[in-house]
């Protein structure tokens, strides 16, 4: 017999209380750290509780609190934040701006019928084209990366009438299984196959590689619908290609008539320095995804945003390529709009490029002091990879920093290269301390050769 209603209730009360509450007793953080060490197993799953990345060596560090580039514990611990939910905290955490927009819109109305205008979708895709280069216009607003990523997929195929695709190995696309079928690492992809049927991977950076693929494909009878690129490739371990590589890939898609889709769910919104990562090599993509920092580090929004002439086929039926329930509903909308005119107004862009360069000359100093331990540093603006002689030593660095309350990414299986991907909104004060603990952290593993 499972808990009664009664049970439910005063759980929920009990829940809640914490959440309304302006100010935790001592009882209370304590309680909040027991309660999720039982829950996790039991209602998540210990692995999740397990793979707490940096932090996996304390599993009794639960995030309460945050705010620019800092969160706090339930004990009240301050962390700076160098992980940045892998992109999303570009503005920092919970940016006033946004906060008050999504407030202001909260005591208006949260969702929308799904069948009368909705004006902040349209107020938002037009924003959307006004950013976004060449003649981007049309957006389909969705929940996340890789569900925006799946309708750049599908809108190819619509739009060409033509099947397949040609993707980047170590390329990351999502989880879900058409984007999991363009991304190129087996570490995701081998619990799922057969996955869907069409994808062809080549090196990332290798333009010729993608034309021979292409003409490969096209030689034994089949079709190409489009190619998928990260401009930057960030969970491959912050890849910068040749300068002429997506200029060529822009002239290989318009030659062979395919789709060029670029997915910049991590590098959009000025990540790397400028606007969007194409704009480093001003190419303009056919389709572009975003998402992470797209929702101003407040609400969980993504977008795939393309080409007039790609939309054709939805004409008759608009509904044909998804009809996200909860894609693009005005909450997330009015934070997305604010994040763009935070993003603007404080040369979010600017910031990062600056930030980035300075962290990168520092982190070049130390690799030359600790090579046995840092192996090689690269980055554009404010994605950076640090990649250690081994994975053991990257893992060891992360836990390190974290024990001197600096968040990094590095788990136990992907640690040989970690991202530094701070918000663009950090201190130099604050980066000089991340600076700090990290020679003294490399120091440290130096000294265990």
């Amino acid at each position: 017999m499972g808990p009664t209603k009664e049970e439910v209730l005063k759980e929920a009360g009990r829940i809640l209380q914490l959440i309304h509450a302006t100010e935790l007793t001592a009882d209370d953080r304590e309680q909040i750290v027991k309660d999720s060490l039982e829950n996790f197993p039991l209602y998540v799953t210990k692995a999740v509780l397990e793979a707490r990345k940096s932090s996996s060596h304390d599993y009794s560090v639960a995030e309460w609190e945050d705010e620019g580039a800092v969160f706090r514990d339930t004990r009240g611990h301050e962390y700076i934040d160098c992980l940045g939910g892998f992109g999303v905290y570009l503005l920092g955490h919970r940016h006033p701006k946004v906060v008050s927009a999504v407030r202001s819109q909260l005591g208006r109305y949260a969702l929308h019928s799904q069948e009368l205008i909705d004006p902040l979708r349209g107020y938002l895709s037009k924003l959307v084209a006004m950013i976004t280069p060449g003649d981007l216009r049309h957006s389909y607003l969705v929940n996340g990366g890789a569900e925006a990523n799946e309708m750049a997929l599908k809108l190819a195929r619509l739009a060409t009438g033509k099947k397949c695709f040609v993707s980047t190995l170590n390329g990351f696309h999502g989880k879900s299984l058409g984007a999991l079928s363009a991304s190129g690492k087996a570490l995701f992809r081998e619990p799922y196959l057969p996955l869907v049927p069409g994808f062809y991977h080549v090196p990332f950076g290798d333009a010729q590689a993608v034309e021979a693929m292409i003409q490969s494909i096209i030689k034994t009878g089949d079709t190409v619908a489009g190619v998928i690129v990260e401009p930057v490739q960030g969970e491959g371990g912050v890849n910068i290609p040749p300068a002429d590589y997506l200029p060529n890939l822009r002239r290989i898609c318009d030659q062979y008539e395919c789709v060029m889709i670029v997915d910049e769910v991590q590098t959009g919104m000025g990540r790397t320095g400028t606007l969007f990562g194409v704009n480093h090599w001003d190419v303009v993509p056919d389709i572009m995804t975003l998402g992470k920092a797209f929702g101003g580090g407040v609400v969980p929004i993504a977008a795939m945003v393309a080409r007039p002439s790609l939309w054709s086929k939805m004409e008759d039926n608009p509904f044909i390529l998804g009809s996200s329930t909860f894609g693009g509903n005005p909450l997330v909308c009015a934070g997305a709009i604010a994040g763009i005119n935070t993003t603007l107004e404080d040369d979010i862009p600017g910031q990062a490029r600056d930030k980035g360069e300075y962290i990168l000359a520092h982190l070049r100093n130390l690799q030359a002091k600790y090579p046995t331990v840092l192996k090689a540093v690269r980055g554009l603006g404010l994605l950076i990879g640090m990649e250690f002689v081994s994975n053991a030593k990257g893992y060891s660095v992360a836990k390190r920093l974290f024990s001197r309350r600096v968040l990094v990414g590095g788990t136990l299986n992907n640690a040989t290269v970690i991202r530094i991907e701070p918000p663009a909104i950090i201190s130099y004060e604050q980066i000089d301390t991340v600076l700090t603990a990290l020679e003294s952290s490399l120091a440290e593993e130096a000294r265990t050769d």
